[in-house]
């Protein structure tokens, strides 16, 4: 039976308790180039952890390897501690964190230099049960923990905290695993390959929370590089999953198409999240790899509540439970796993049969000399610039009307080229000034673009 939905039975007035994993001990839940790792030795791994734990509230889990990253996040939930998740493993914004949370400690599988305060590091063969104490620690947790906190990626301003307990976890699990049952293997556990790190709100629900509560095996490596990409893909041993952003997408299917060495087997199909996915490059990537590409919308602050096949369609489809309710400043989502409904910023335009068109965010609405435009549009038009390989239009801060900005990567354009050239789509009172060319914008690990780093890039950009 599914730990995601079903709860162990409770004495009366008790707090229902619910298990960190589903099934039997001999089904896999993660893989690499050596094999399955089976939910046995599995859970016997989380025990041995979780008796190594130091005593605190909290734990910044900062493992790059996706299973050890799974071990660490089950041994901290089983002592009773709270995972926080970074957007960033950058320095400074862990000390940002670390100073939010104090009383917090890092736990991490490499060597960090510098290594942050109250660093421990997984031993290279992680302890088994046998430790001391290990016997005695219980892999289920009540309904109610605080499991973790996930922080907003910072694309629209500063990181903000979300906390989320066990319970809205399986519920969403259980939302996500029926939005992906056509793409499961219906006879065993599903092998699933992830480029987006599992700090993140979209790689904890399809890397971590799908093969823990579901019939998924986790690779456990974040290939980031085509090569790489193709290698892990490999290792599956029945036609696997790959969960992956546009920008990752995009550079896969480059890689397979100019380099012959570059070869992925049969896929099960592609996940896509994290930002926009054009219906082109869906198309294309359908037709390369002979798989579906299905597309997910969500935010951290919501889980994943809609999927589209975007290669065919426009309209999103909101899982089942989720409710969208259009308002002036946003939309509010209700979900069976919420407490109370979440305002985001996505303008949406809901259809007579549920399903829904993105109208761009309530902060990219841009009003000047009476006109409107939107930046999610004007960087669509950017991007349509023969030779523009990557692009992004800001509006800076400042009171008054605000200059709008934009970055591009385009190395056989300047400037005033794509100026030109983008005069004759937009008005004239939307051109960004400035424009800088550039040789990479600054992306995080899934791809978005958080915006103090544009605008810095911007004002480096404009001092050289």
């Amino acid at each position: 039976m599914s730990a995601v939905v079903d709860t162990t039975a409770a004495e009366a007035g008790a707090t229902p308790r619910a298990a960190l994993s589903f099934g039997e001990g001999g089904r896999a839940i993660a893989f690499d180039r050596h094999g399955d790792i089976s939910l046995e030795r599995f859970r016997g791994e989380v025990r041995g952890v979780a008796a190594t734990l130091p005593d605190a509230p909290y734990a910044i889990n900062l493992c790059e390897d996706r299973y050890r990253f799974l071990v660490a996040f089950c041994a901290a939930a089983a002592r009773g501690q709270t995972t926080l998740l970074p957007p960033s493993r950058a320095p400074a914004v862990i000390d940002e964190v670390i100073a939010q949370h104090p009383d917090s400690y890092c736990l991490g599988d490499i060597a960090l230099v510098p290594a942050p305060p109250r660093y421990q590091r997984l031993p290279a063969t992680l302890p088994q049960p046998c430790s001391p104490g290990a016997d005695a620690i219980a892999l289920e947790i009540d309904d109610a923990a605080l499991v973790a906190i996930g922080f907003t990626s910072g694309s629209t301003g500063h990181p903000k905290p979300n906390p989320k307990a066990w319970a809205a976890f399986r519920a969403s699990t259980a939302q996500n695993l029926a939005a992906l049952a056509d793409l499961l293997d219906p006879t065993g556990s599903t092998h699933l390959v992830a480029t987006v790190p599992p700090q993140h709100m979209y790689g904890m629900e399809m890397s971590v929370l799908l093969p823990l509560l579901g019939p998924v095996a986790v690779h456990g490596a974040r290939p980031f590089f085509p090569a790489d990409i193709a290698r892990a893909l490999h290792d599956a041993i029945t036609p696997p999953l790959l969960v992956t952003t546009p920008v990752h997408l995009r550079a896969l299917l480059e890689a397979c198409r100019f380099d012959p060495a570059i070869a992925l087997p049969p896929l099960a199909g592609i996940v896509s999240a994290t930002a926009p996915l054009p219906a082109e490059l869906a198309r294309a990537a359908e037709a390369r790899f002979g798989c579906e590409v299905r597309e997910l919308f969500g935010s951290t602050e919501t889980c994943i509540l809609a999927r589209r096949r975007t290669a065919l369609e426009a309209a999103w489809t909101p899982l089942p439970g989720v409710r969208l309710s259009p308002q002036p400043d946003g939309t509010a989502v209700h979900a069976p796993y919420l407490a109370q409904p979440v305002v985001l910023a996505d303008l949406v335009e809901l259809q007579a049969d549920g399903r829904f068109h993105l109208r761009g965010r309530n902060a990219d609405l841009l009003e000047i000399a009476g006109k409107r435009a939107s930046l999610g549009d004007l960087t669509r038009k950017l991007l349509a610039i023969p030779g523009v390989e990557d692009a992004v239009v800001v509006q800076l801060d400042g009171a008054g009307v605000r200059r709008i900005a934009a970055l591009a990567v385009a190395p056989t354009l300047d400037a005033a080229q794509i100026l030109r050239t983008l005069r004759t789509s937009i008005d004239p009172v939307f051109l960004p000034r400035p424009l800088r060319c550039v040789a990479a914008l600054p992306r995080n690990e899934t791809g978005k673009l958080p915006r103090q780093a544009v605008l810095a890039m911007l004002q480096s950009a404009s001092s050289r």
